[in-house]
């Protein structure tokens, strides 16, 4: 028999020896055969780790009702407070990274609750259940090795660092190869340890958002008033204007000034009736911290509120569809051409497109909400 290539070694087969794999990687780039043996001595596969990674529900909320779920009063109150509280470290981190603290304190309370709910798995388990899973190894492979830099820093503790299933640690819940990248000591005890320091936390955030592409002193997303005659297929986030383009058609802020001479995308999250933000180049950066729309446009929306912004005004959006509704109105518009990715119910990028085009085609005002009339028409 021809030996089996070092690729097909990556995941799958005995557990044990995929281990030793993944300990003489570890020692190939330049860690130390104790620190792989100590971090992977007591590894398992845990089985609740690949149930959470196979049922991985996505938002089917709506906007208005995720929001209003999450961004409680308890969660305004303690952001503004931990923003006191930190603030020399806030300041310390927005002039090195340019990053404002609401946006982090956001982050940080949708995360975990400001370190109080961190994930109660074993974190190298949960690496190392995933990177011998043969879904997407090539993810979660490079996070077990670093999770082995991490032991040899003296940042994790093989037996008690738990966190979220899917390996991410501490109060802003980041992956080992972040940590090892991104990673900041704002506490100056020699360590980052994102679990236990606000601090590390913090500083930590910024510098990551930072190489994301954060663009510094400029906003994010705005709640602004939208007329209802304007033309709605200018809407949705693959479409931008000028702020000042967006004034002369009528768009007014609800505060603050709109920033003229930026790029804007007119976000519209239940439709023409909802409320409306206009979403500046940084809101990018949320997209790639997560890139359900749901969430994002409410951790942006979270960190105008913990700056200032007042509530948004719900206006009065068109009843939108149920689970069963979109999944029908999903295979109508895959049949007719569109690509709305899987059949699931959720109104992600590709369905909104698809539906804002046949809105167009039949008429309707294109504002990419699915509505019962709209499926009917179909």
């Amino acid at each position: 028999m021809s030996p089996v290539p070092a690729l097909a070694q990556q995941c799958g087969g005995d557990f044990g020896q995929f281990l030793e794999g993944v300990k003489q990687e570890a020692v190939s780039k330049g860690l130390s055969a104790q620190a792989a043996d100590r971090t992977l001595a007591g590894a398992r596969i845990d089985r609740k780790v690949l149930s959470s990674d196979r049922a991985q529900g996505v938002f089917k909320m709506t906007f208005l009702d995720f929001s209003k779920r999450v961004i409680s009063g308890y969660r305004m109150k303690n952001g503004a407070a931990n923003m006191k509280k930190y603030a020399g470290v806030f300041q310390r981190e927005e002039a090195q990274y340019g990053v404002p603290a609401p946006v982090i304190t956001a982050f940080w309370a949708l995360e975990t609750d400001f370190g109080a709910v961190q994930g109660d798995f074993n974190t190298v388990n949960a690496l190392a259940t995933l990177a011998h899973d043969c879904r997407r190894p090539h993810l979660f492979r490079p996070q077990l090795i670093a999770a082995i830099e991490m032991v040899q820093h003296g940042d994790l503790d093989p037996q008690r660092t738990t966190g979220a299933w899917a390996g991410e640690i501490g109060m802003v819940q980041m992956l080992p190869e972040d940590i090892i990248k991104f990673g900041k000591d704002g506490d100056g005890d020699g360590h980052v340890k994102l679990k236990e320091s606000a601090a590390d936390a913090i500083m930590t955030a910024g510098a990551f958002i930072q190489h994301l592409g954060w663009r510094r002193g400029e906003p994010w997303l705005q709640e602004v008033v939208v007329p209802q005659s304007l033309d709605w297929a200018a809407t949705g986030l693959n479409k931008t204007r000028t702020g000042a383009q967006w004034a002369s058609l009528g768009v007014q802020p609800r505060w603050g000034q709109i920033s003229g001479n930026l790029p804007a995308s007119l976000l519209l999250p239940q439709g023409r009736k909802g409320p409306a933000f206009l979403a500046y180049p940084n809101y990018n950066i949320y997209l790639e911290w997560n890139q359900s729309f749901i969430y994002t446009t409410t951790a942006a929306y979270f960190a105008t509120r913990l700056a200032g912004a007042p509530v948004y005004s719900q206006g009065n959006p068109e009843p939108g569809l149920n689970d069963a509704q979109m999944k029908q109105l999903q295979t109508k518009l895959s049949n007719q051409g569109y690509d709305v990715g899987k059949i699931d119910g959720i109104l992600g990028s590709g369905t909104r497109a698809a539906i804002q085009d046949v809105q167009q085609k039949l008429g309707m005002p294109a504002d990419a909400w699915p509505t019962p009339a709209l499926l009917n028409r179909l």
